[in-house]
């Protein structure tokens, strides 16, 4: 028996390249606790690069563009000793670099990259695995245009996928063939912004070898992502980003470019061919139907630049295809997970375990873990079994004539009016209890208890225009002084001195970085949720649909998704305006715009667990909110 449980471990050993702490009779990975362990020597392993051909030809030049691949892995890995890869492919590693610290690739004589930016390759690599970054096309070395989220974009990272596993060609800086003879063909995709919106893309093709991206911060919907139900935020962005990332001459990619301004559609903000090319969850190139890649997605409900409704929408269509998934909800804005205050080591451990198990099959309990970590508060984190929070109530807030927010419906025939003049959210919430032209304004008195949103709110209105269309703004506001994140500066943080390590250095790269800290400020109030609407696009976002002067139409839409806790004793507000100078390049209508309160209201996802229980003061009369209800409350371990 003993010989026969060695011949086992040989077999296993030959079939996986991973061995037990005790059976190193070759170069091999190494497992311990569940975690590969750092056997492989960072200062010896190899830097090489090479450029993959893809299957598109984004210049015109009359050849495919080749994607310069950027590659360091450990010495022992090659046919004996086959490595998975870990690959963050980018458009930003010529201009803006990588991470809170802005870290370039920086090249040897022989143009192989000596400064990796980013962690990954300092910690990865000396634990067995390769790390790749990629240069998106028409960026830093690679050839041809970015088309910003379209077939280029997207199919170049496919190819270094096909590559990897020997179906796609690549050549040495010499000319020759390269062949990736040293990896198991298994790879992980990952980054943040643009990086990780690079990740659904291609995990969104379905393609074979990809078994699990993380993606952060990251784009599903390049038309969520600069669009909300016809309200445009930005004109001609999509060219503009084109021309920032792209480092070549100016000249070289202007037809591209002028090609984005044609086909995106501002004049109507409406959704076209250019955006289903870009759309992943169901677009007309890649589409969710076909991720084999399980998702370790983060995101931050306050991120105003990739909008957090896409991670929801993502999530949720993930889920709807029993999608492997694991997720992490922060408060912060545009901010790696690496940079969440006092959560780095975590970060970097979980990641460790996630890419263990699903690189190389380790077992070590990631996926039997809560499916999500929810930052629910300034400086609490909790684990639940999904995002949003399993147990929760839609709980439908009615505005009223009195300015008053709470359950009980508005008489037949009051109405509210305004007028849709274009003004910052700092104007819309300012002086709620003021009548103003330009917005209208309901609040709660104070809450009897906290209440968390969890979720997405729904704005479902009943409106009258004196013209065919109107931008509509809805916030939902949580009005009380409290100390807050700072979101007017660094993106909520702040870069301090202290470093902390993760990996191991050279003279050339070294795998420490600063810490950061939360700003905080004290504060009356926080704007919770925000949604946008064209009325014209009410039914549809493709087709455009008028509203009949003088004539009632059903607007519902849906805000931002958004997790947040109301405290005890703040007020919580309802404001609708028209169009939003801080987030929307348009131009307001001049629509004057009537509002029947009898048939609007706002549905917000509350967690159960907050809405009853010995909380829940006797007397509730002057607040008409959720602790009325006074539901039979089952117990809800994960809040």
């Amino acid at each position: 028996m003993p010989k026969l449980r060695a011949a086992l471990i040989v077999l296993a050993v030959l079939a996986t390249g991973v061995t037990p702490a005790h059976a190193a009779t070759r170069p091999s990975l190494t497992v311990e606790q569940g975690r590969t362990q750092p056997v492989f020597s960072y200062a010896d392993a190899v830097r090489e690069h090479v450029y993959v051909e893809s299957s598109v030809d984004s210049d015109s030049d009359g050849r495919p563009d080749r994607v310069r691949v950027d590659i360091i892995r450990p010495k022992e890995s090659g046919p004996g000793l086959k490595v998975p890869v870990i690959i963050d492919e980018s458009p930003y590693y010529d201009n803006s670099g990588r991470g809170n610290e802005a870290e370039r690739k920086v090249y040897d004589a022989a143009g192989n990259v000596v400064k990796f930016p980013l962690f990954y390759d300092n910690y990865f690599v000396p634990r067995g695995y390769a790390v790749l970054n990629v240069d998106m096309i028409g960026t830093t070395r690679s050839d041809g245009c970015p088309d910003v989220g379209g077939q280029a974009d997207v199919l170049g990272g496919k190819a270094v996928i096909d590559w990897l596993n020997g179906r796609a060609t690549a050549y040495r800086p010499d000319g020759t063939p390269a062949v990736a003879d040293w990896t198991t063909g298994k790879a992980a995709m990952i980054g943040k912004s643009y990086d990780g919106t690079l990740a659904n893309a291609v995990a969104a093709t379905g393609v074979r070898g990809l078994e699990t991206i993380v993606p952060i911060s990251a784009i599903s919907s390049w038309y969520r992502y600069q669009r909300s139900n016809g309200v445009v935020y930005n004109y001609d962005y999509m060219s503009w980003l084109g021309n920032y990332v792209d480092t070549d001459p100016e000249a070289k990619c202007a037809a591209v470019r002028a090609r984005l301004d044609a086909e995106d559609g501002d004049d109507t903000g409406d959704y076209n061919g250019f955006w289903a090319e870009r759309d992943y969850i169901a677009g007309s190139m890649a589409d969710v139907s076909k991720v084999r890649a399980s998702v370790f997605a983060v995101h931050t409900v306050n991120d105003l630049n990739v909008r957090p409704d896409n991670f929801s929408k993502w999530w949720q269509a993930l889920a709807g295809r029993n999608v492997p998934r694991k997720i992490w909800v922060g408060q912060y804005q545009h901010v790696d997970p690496f940079d969440f205050e006092g959560r780095r080591d975590l970060w970097v451990d979980t990641l460790h375990r996630w890419f263990d198990h699903w690189l190389l099959g380790v077992q070590n309990g990631v996926m039997r873990e809560p499916r999500a970590d929810v930052q629910t508060s300034l400086d609490r984190w909790i684990t639940q079994r999904d995002w949003p929070a399993p147990l929760s109530l839609k709980v439908p807030f009615r505005p009223a004539a009195d300015g008053s927010f709470g359950l009980v419906p508005a008489r037949r025939g009051q109405t509210a009016t305004f007028t849709d003049i274009r003004q910052s959210e700092d104007a819309m919430v300012a002086d709620v209890g003021t009548v103003k032209p330009g917005r209208v304004a309901f609040t709660t008195g104070e809450l009897p208890l906290d209440l968390r949103l969890s979720g997405t709110p729904v704005v479902d209105l009943r409106v009258a225009l004196d013209k065919p269309t109107s931008n509509l703004t809805a916030l939902l506001v949580d009005f009380g002084e409290d100390t807050r994140i700072d979101w007017r500066r660094g993106q909520g943080i702040t870069t301090v001195a202290e470093e902390s390590c993760h990996g191991e250095s050279t003279a050339s790269d070294d795998a420490c970085y600063r810490q950061v800290v939360t700003n905080r400020a004290t504060r009356p109030l926080e704007i919770v949720a925000r949604g946008w609407i064209d009325v014209q696009n009410r039914d549809s976002l493709s087709e455009p649909s008028p509203l009949p002067p003088g004539t009632y139409g059903k607007v519902s839409w849906e805000t931002l998704p958004q997790e947040y806790v109301f405290k005890k004793g703040h007020r919580l507000a309802l404001v609708i305006a028209g169009t939003d100078s801080t987030y929307s390049a348009e131009r307001a209508t001049g629509a004057n715009v009537t509002v029947d309160l009898a048939e609007s209201k706002v549905v917000i996802p509350l967690v159960v667990s907050t809405l009853g229980g010995a909380d829940v003061p006797k007397d509730t009369s002057r607040w008409q909110g959720p602790a009325r209800l006074d539901l039979p409350v089952p117990e809800n371990r994960f809040f």
